[in-house]
């Protein structure tokens, strides 16, 4: 009784698959429809609203028109009224609709209009809010009346426009979805009595008229921003067109240029002032501003469609001869297109997909269909528009299967800078199957540079549509694509490709760590950088090598049976790196992974993503196929958790906090079983003892806080310091620090640079806060640099008690702990030492090779540094133990 309170007897009035989704979602709610009235069938296809419905047994009814000569057809009137609607809900209606049976319910009648009204009347309201240049859309539930679109309003909803979004785009992101909710909240506001109506003002109305193919021409005498809207309200209907060698030729796929122009063949454009441009990334267009556009893809009267950068080679391709299992390939997506195109009697080589009746939504069917019963091959929008014909289609699909399509030629839109005495070019898209692409509903987020706090570039905030097209796309590189097809070797030799060129580009990739993370220009360039080109050297030698055993087995006589075993590749996995190693933990968990013949959706932390949109773009020069390494900048709440629950992945390594590691470790478990490794949160232990070096002890134990800022994942967590040198030993850490030059990452005399980011700046002031509350000795620093940017002092604390804060909590900053012990008490040091939840690393200093191989059996920990620290080594396996993680980086 509750659930069907208020609810309303209902008559639909529109078609589409937005009235058919309408239409669901009010009867699950509850409201009964007793009527649909929808178009006739077009072609012998039925409209989706009216399919729905009569699936469902609703009456459904199906008027050409409703009224001859602007008197309502008596009929048609009669036929409505028999239903009893209270409320007559127009979701999206292309017919006029006469008054007296708008106002014939009791509660008359609601629309539905893609404007945030009054700005936009009319049924092109959507193309003009483009063409107008709004920055926001939106859409309206009206109270209809005689007028047109100038009911009151019953309510609105509104979302910003980025700057390339398409009619298609907006819909998609916005304009459907809500569009739906909105129309079944209106419903039930109106059925709790609670539906406001507020008048529309004439202030700030507009109304244009339905375009039509003829209006859509460009007028080319316009800044670039202006073409660019007009070229882009107009896609994909009716299609901006202009006059290219005597033909009318439609333009698609705008976006603004923000990069410099790229080298091109010029193209003379009837009415333009300047000549296009055809270059690798399209056609580039000028406005009179001098700015750029930049067209992805054109279309001829004969409604031939091809990406704009190949008008001068576009010419006939040769057809190819299907094998007999291509030929089943083809009868199955025959089969498809009967199914989609049903007012079409036989499919022939002939029959044109958008000529015989079919929509945009039913690309988005044909591709997924296509995906579920052809062995997961992966189509794009394009490749439907770009062969509509049958045959055409089939020959695209074939080429495709075989490998033979030629790769799409990479367009990067860079962000550039002149820094460091180089121009560096930056790319800032999401990076999926071997494409940089803007995120699918167009966010995007500002990358900090921490020297002094600037914007470095916008950069594309991936979506769950996002990860989900990168996961298609690696599984599709894994399952029918050249990878999965390679051998060994040669997976091997793009592999030394890739860290060749990494090796080739290591200053570029060095500023780019400078300016995203703060690391020190010469430390990225030695570490970040260099053992990043290792890693990639490293493991491209163990592609060949990779080898599974026989066993001699019981059975081996009388009919020599034999058992061998054999290493595979998993499939799909989902890599989720830190902040403070951009492109080295990349490299370290990505090189392995490819070498072992996996494909891989990385996600960079969302403050540092620069490098390794960067090492995507390498990865194409050095010839890796598409799919094979797809890179998605974002959330770890949105896109890290997305991996981590995706049926499709079948590993996933993370590196980050014990916290979320933990919160991963689950999300794998309970979506499909995928297996994991974690490299976690550290409190490393380090022993100084009083027999130790004690030059090379102060030297290392400063490298072992303030290497890399403190933001360092073995870093030395917490000094032990025996108390026969103690007061020596900090004496000197102090003296050495203030000798220690703190400022700009790209100046080479530079020791130490700023934090990766504010808020973790934020939280190491307040570490240290927490540290002097509880009685430790702040001996040096503890504050931030008066100075822009992120920088924090290097710290100091002596007197540290196990009981506090600062020996339990890793602080991932440059702040020394130091806690005092006992002359020759080894066995209470180590069992202070091993008194944490960690156990990724730890050290010992010692003369004593005795001493040094005791402590270091009992230190519960991944790796033991004996008199050095920081030492890793591509060859060498890194990993740690307790709720440090498990699995390892490295090695074999």
């Amino acid at each position: 009784q509750a659930y069907f309170k208020n609810k309303l007897k209902l008559a639909l009035i529109g078609q589409s698959l937005f009235g058919q989704e309408v239409y669901s979602h009010l009867r699950k709610e509850g409201h009964r429809v007793v009527g649909v009235f929808t178009v006739p069938d077009k072609d012998g296809k039925t409209d989706p609203l009216a399919l729905a419905a009569e699936k469902d047994g609703t009456p459904v009814f199906k008027f050409p028109r409703w009224r001859v000569k602007g008197k309502t057809i008596k009929e048609v009137a009669e036929a409505y009224k028999s239903v009893g609607a209270e409320l007559n809900v127009l979701p999206f209606c292309t017919q006029f609709i006469p008054m007296d049976v708008i106002d014939s319910p009791k509660y008359g009648s609601i629309i539905y209009h893609p404007s945030i009204l009054p700005r936009h009347r009319g049924a092109s309201a959507i193309n003009w809010t483009l063409i107008m240049g709004d920055k926001k859309a939106g859409f309206s539930v009206f109270w209809a009346d005689d007028g047109l679109d100038t009911g009151p309003i019953l309510l609105q909803r509104s979302c910003d426009v980025e700057s390339n979004d398409t009619v298609d785009a907006l819909y998609n992101r916005f304009l459907f979805p809500e569009g739906i909710k909105a129309m079944v909240e209106a419903v039930q506001l109106i059925a709790d009595g609670k539906a406001p109506r507020i008048p529309q003002p004439e202030e700030g109305a507009t109304y244009e008229g339905i375009q039509k193919k003829e209006n859509a021409e460009i007028s080319w005498d316009q800044s670039a921003e202006v073409l660019h809207n007009w070229i882009r309200g107009h896609d994909k209907v009716p299609g901006a067109w202009t006059e290219i060698n005597g033909q009318m030729v439609t333009l698609y796929g705008s976006s603004l240029l923000k990069s410099s122009v790229p080298p091109g063949e010029p193209l003379e454009i009837k009415g333009a002032t300047k000549p296009g441009l055809v270059t690798k990334n399209g056609l580039v267009l000028f406005g009179n501003d001098g700015k750029a556009l930049v067209v992805r893809n054109l279309q001829f009267e004969d409604g031939r469609m091809i990406p704009a950068s190949q008008y001068f080679s576009a010419g006939e391709t040769s057809v190819v001869e299907l094998t007999a299992e291509e030929v089943k390939v083809a009868e199955t997506i025959k089969v498809i297109w009967a199914g989609i195109l049903s007012n079409v009697p036989v499919i022939k080589d002939s029959t044109d997909f958008f000529k015989s009746g079919a929509s945009s939504m039913d690309v988005v069917r044909l591709i997924e269909e296509i995906r579920q019963k052809c062995g997961g091959l992966q189509l794009q929008n394009e490749d439907v528009y770009m062969a509509t014909k049958f045959e055409d289609f089939i020959q695209k699909v074939v080429r495709k299967l075989r490998g033979e399509e030629p790769e799409a030629e990479l367009v990067v839109d860079y962000v550039s800078k002149e820094v460091n005495e180089m121009t560096v070019k930056m790319p800032h898209q999401c990076f999926i199957n071997g494409q940089f692409t803007d995120a699918d509903d167009g966010k995007t987020y500002d990358t900090i540079n921490p020297t002094d706090g600037s914007i470095i570039c916008k950069v594309s905030y991936a979506s769950l549509v996002d990860v989900d097209k990168a996961v298609a796309a690696a599984k599709d590189a894994f399952e029918n694509g050249k990878w999965g097809r390679m051998n060994a070797r040669e997976r091997g030799r793009l592999m030394y490709r890739l860290a060749d060129l990494l090796e080739e580009n290591q200053e570029e990739l060095a500023t780019i760590e400078a300016l995203d993370s703060g690391a020190v220009y010469t430390l990225a360039l030695k570490t970040h950088i260099g053992m990043s080109v290792q890693t990639f050297r490293y493991f491209a030698g163990w592609c060949d090598k990779i080898q599974g055993s026989t066993i001699p087995i019981n059975q081996a006589r009388p009919n020599r049976n034999l058992t061998f075993t054999k290493k595979e590749p998993l499939g799909v996995c989902a890599i989720i790196i830190p902040w403070n190693y951009p492109l080295m933990m990349l490299a370290w968990k990505s090189a392995a992974c490819l070498a072992a013949g996996n494909t891989l959706v990385l996600k960079p932390a969302q403050v540092t993503p620069l490098t390794a949109l960067k090492f995507a773009e390498l990865s194409v020069k050095a010839g890796f196929p598409k799919g094979v390494i797809n890179i998605i900048p974002g959330s770890g709440g949105i896109a890290g958790q997305r991996l981590s629950e995706h049926p499709d992945i079948r590993k996933l390594g993370f590196t980050g906090s014990t916290a979320i590691g933990k919160q991963i470790m689950k999300s794998c478990a309970v979506s499909n079983l995928k297996k994991v490794s974690l490299e976690l949160g550290g409190k490393s232990p380090l022993i100084i003892f009083n027999d130790c070096e004690l030059d090379k002890a102060v030297r290392m134990g400063m490298g072992a806080v303030f290497f890399n800022k403190g933001e360092n994942c073995i870093a030395a967590g917490r000094l032990f310091v025996e108390e026969a040198i103690h007061d020596e030993f900090v004496t000197r850490v102090v003296e050495e620090i203030k000798k220690m030059k703190i400022g700009d990452p790209l100046d080479r005399s530079t020791d130490h640079g700023p934090q990766n980011h504010k808020a973790h700046l934020e939280k190491l002031l307040q570490y240290c806060e927490a540290g002097v509350k509880e009685g430790a000795t702040l001996v040096y620093g503890g504050r931030q640099v008066q100075r822009p940017g992120f920088f924090m002092e290097p710290t100091v604390f002596t007197d540290v008690e196990d009981h506090m804060y600062l020996a339990k909590e890793e602080s991932f900053g440059p702040i020394m702990v130091i806690s005092k012990f006992q002359n020759g008490d080894i066995d209470g040091v180590l069992k202070r030492a091993n008194n944490t939840e960690y156990g990724l690393a730890s050290g010992v200093f010692t003369r004593d090779i005795n001493k040094a191989m005791y402590v270091s059996e009992k230190l519960e920990a991944g790796t033991v540094f004996v008199n050095t620290y920081n030492k890793t080594d591509v060859a060498a396996p890194f990993g740690g133990v307790k709720q440090s993680g498990f699995g390892k980086d490295l090695g074999k």
